[in-house]
């Protein structure tokens, strides 16, 4: 059979095989990118807002006399826009803000044995970089996604990168978007080089503690730099081009497997999507559809390069679904089969999951409330989408009274002389009035 997604019978293919069907495929360009972004992150650590300027007019196509989005832009994007425009953004960010508040934790207090006292507190990051990438198309709904959250958390200094148009403005939508969620300043700096002007500060661009948000994969790959080097800037999360696997079993609609397919593709060439079905009958239903509704579409051309890395897996159960979705950890997960809820019980790595027929991806990228700044890679094996807690850091703080110091001076003085840490235990007895 012909067509656009690569078909694989899962059962007959080796461990090789099916190693290779998963591979993603910014990770095969990996060596050229990280060498890449290397030498772009020398260069803005060494010459600053120069660089910045060279790199802007190199990779972007234009040459910016000044960065920083100032008042009189901010005012004509907002202008720009139409009124629903506004509504929707609104109306999105209404539904991120009411999610991502309830996250919020409060203060922990546990008093572990008399007269000890535990406790576990939270603070903001001081200075946080936020990353909206353009690229194709432009993303005010990561800008929500980033700045709904600093803000909630309390963050004091939020700093916004995006890439800059050829007319040398910022995206209206994203300016608007993120203005009205409380970001304080943005920049029209795009790619790793707005990712090494954050982590290491330049004359223009304010130095932060750690950088969120999606991106290609240079983007993810300056993301990962920098967070190696103590002298730049933590990482959210590795998030890259975007993926989605789609679980379908034969009740599935193909029209809506078939848009939930090209929906992700449409995100770039390097995007990934994959769908496993226990039904043989339907991926020749949804090849139909994708073909059908591929002519359609004005980013046909990108969506053709993305279907280039994709699949339609047959699996003989849902239970090797659960294992395929597992083992390739998928940034978003559509369950279109007739008991969603339950196959979800068995999904450990995944970014977000989407249950059910009504439940398309595309309300998630955009306003039912959840973040869609999630890992890619198979990150999603040890990493969560964003939340309120990665724009905050948690501090322990214990305190003791005396009796409490004297209820634990003989298990701190014996583990101290099994480690061998004589200081240990000498601390707690000069408190007690005991001779070193």
């Amino acid at each position: 059979m012909t067509g656009l997604l690569r078909q694989a019978d899962w059962a007959s293919l080796g461990e090789d095989g099916r190693r290779s069907l998963l591979e993603r495929p910014a990770q095969r360009a990996a060596p050229g990118v990280e060498a890449g972004v290397a030498d772009i992150v020398a260069a803005v650590r060494r010459d600053g807002d120069l660089a910045l300027r060279a790199l802007t007019e190199r990779l972007d196509g234009v040459r910016l006399d000044t960065f920083e989005v100032g008042d009189d832009e901010a005012a004509l994007a907002s202008r720009e826009l139409s009124a629903a425009a506004i509504e929707a953004i609104s109306a999105a960010a209404a539904n991120i803000r009411r999610f991502h508040d309830a996250q919020r934790q409060h203060p922990l207090r546990v008093e572990t044995s008399p007269g000890v006292v535990c406790e576990r507190v939270t603070r903001p990051i001081r200075a946080v970089g936020l990353y909206v990438p353009a690229g194709s198309a432009p993303l005010p709904s990561t800008a929500m996604m980033l700045a709904i959250p600093a803000a909630l958390a309390g963050c004091p200094v939020r700093v916004m990168c995006t890439p800059p148009r050829r007319d040398g403005r910022a995206d209206p939508a994203v300016v608007f978007a993120a203005k009205s969620c409380g970001v304080g300043r943005i920049f029209k700096l795009g790619g790793a080089q707005a990712i090494a002007a954050l982590a290491y500060g330049t004359a223009t661009v304010p130095k932060v503690e750690k950088i969120f948000g999606p991106g290609n994969a240079w983007v993810t790959a300056a993301k990962l730099a920098v967070a190696r080097d103590p002298a730049g800037a933590a990482l959210d999360l590795p998030a890259g081009p975007s993926e989605v696997m789609v679980i379908a079993d034969d009740a599935a609609d193909p029209r809506f497997v078939a848009l939930d397919l090209l929906s992700q593709a449409e995100h770039g060439p390097d995007s990934q999507v994959i769908l496993v079905t226990t039904s043989a009958g339907l991926l020749p239903r949804v090849q139909a559809e994708i073909t059908a509704a591929l002519e359609r579409l004005p980013r046909r051309a990108i969506i053709r390069e993305a279907l280039a890395h994709a699949a339609g897996i047959i699996v003989p159960g849902l239970a090797e679904a659960v294992d395929v979705a597992n083992r390739y950890a998928p940034e978003h997960l559509i369950l279109q089969v007739s008991e969603p809820r339950r196959l979800a019980e068995q999904i450990i790595s995944a970014g977000s999951v989407f249950l059910g027929r009504w439940t398309p991806e595309s309300v998630g990228d955009y306003c039912s409330g959840t973040n869609h700044v999630l890992p890619t890679y198979g990150h999603a094996r040890a990493f969560s989408g964003l939340s309120v807690s990665d724009f905050e850091r948690r501090m322990t703080l214990q305190e003791l009274s005396r009796d409490g110091l004297q209820s634990l001076a003989g298990t701190v003085t014996t583990l101290a002389a099994l480690e061998g840490l004589d200081a240990h235990a000498a601390a707690v007895r000069v408190r007690l009035g005991e001779r070193p």
